[in-house]
């Protein structure tokens, strides 16, 4: 037996896992772009991904933990290796605290608690993704995070299962120190409430939805936005004296104000195209290709960088391209 399908009927053996060969992965990302993984496993139990994970390092294979793929990038080739993924989705409440595993859909769990009337998500209405990939990034809209709810956090560093309490999450603007252990795994959370009306929840709940799905409509094929906006109290001096200040919104600069600067907006390659309304939406509008997705990002972040000084840093992740995991 090759070595791939020695690795994958080991894989297989462990209970409650599906395990697949050659399996395309532009299935299990919201751009619809990725060539196939070698080997493809996924469950729902925790105690089973955490064995799936030691075969998988131990075979000395490269090996990759997706989540909801919403912000991933996968390259034309693939993965050469085994891609995990963890689906375990339960979600459920005691009393203002809510308890929710990391592959549950963040709307999801948005709409559990506004329908409860538990406040404190309803402004993350329309953010794609899984409730693991959120607290990753530290995923928030309209002046708050998940960040603010998060009580404790459960994860597996490799070795054991830990529990952190927010301030060891180490919650920073689309940061958490999860983003900067790519190799601990979240597996769920707690997350403290606030008592609210439901109905009220749900009118803000829903207007939030339509301005959102207006600006990333649901079978969009994109990741939302590329670059992370810039706090305004970081920028060097000479570049924020330029920037116009209705452009700062609660302490942060649009980068799709300095994309606009540079000509982002309509921008186009093979199928791979910049919004015509938003220079920080790119989108597959049919059946491009990560080379191409890749080389627009690129080729935005040199512009921007040549003309004001500043990195633009990426929200997706790379899967599959030289030097990524």
């Amino acid at each position: 037996m090759r070595p791939m399908g020695s690795v994958a009927a080991r894989l297989a053996s462990v209970p409650d896992i599906d395990v697949r060969l050659d399996t395309p992965l532009s299935a299990y990302t919201r751009f619809g772009i990725g060539g196939p993984a070698d080997v493809y496993a996924e469950t729902g139990n925790p105690e089973s991904f955490v064995e799936a994970l030691r075969i998988a390092r131990e075979s000395g294979l490269g090996t990759v933990v997706i989540g909801g793929g919403t912000n991933l990038v996968v390259a034309d080739e693939g993965f050469r290796g085994i891609v995990l993924k963890l689906a375990c989705d339960k979600v459920r409440t005691e009393g203002t605290s809510v308890y929710a595993e990391a592959g549950a859909v963040l709307q999801h769990l948005v709409d559990f608690t506004v329908d409860l009337g538990l406040k404190g998500l309803e402004t993350m209405t329309g953010i794609p993704g899984s409730v693991g990939a959120a607290i990753y990034g530290n995923a928030g809209a309209y002046g708050h995070s998940i960040a603010e709810r998060i009580a404790s956090v459960r994860f597996f560093d490799g070795a054991a299962i830990r529990v952190f309490d927010n301030a060891q999450c180490e919650f920073e603007y689309r940061e958490s120190v999860f983003k900067r252990h790519k190799e601990w795994i979240v597996f769920s959370a707690q997350l403290d409430m606030l008592s609210g009306n439901a109905a009220e929840l749900r009118a803000e709940a829903d207007r939030i939805l339509n301005i959102r799905n207006r600006k990333y409509p649901p079978t969009m094929k994109c990741a939302g936005s590329i670059f992370k906006n810039f706090l305004y109290a970081d920028l060097p001096a000479t570049v924020a004296a330029q920037v116009p200040p209705n452009v700062v919104i609660e302490g942060k600069v649009p980068s799709a104000w300095f994309l606009e600067q540079v000509g982002a907006k309509g921008m186009r390659a093979g199928d791979i195209q910049v919004a015509d309304y938003h220079a920080n939406l790119i989108y597959n509008s049919g059946h491009g290709t990560a080379r191409d997705l890749a080389g627009i990002i690129g080729e935005l972040k040199r512009r921007v960088g040549d003309r004001w000084g500043i990195p633009l840093e990426e929200e997706v992740q790379y899967v599959g391209f030289p030097g990524s995991v």
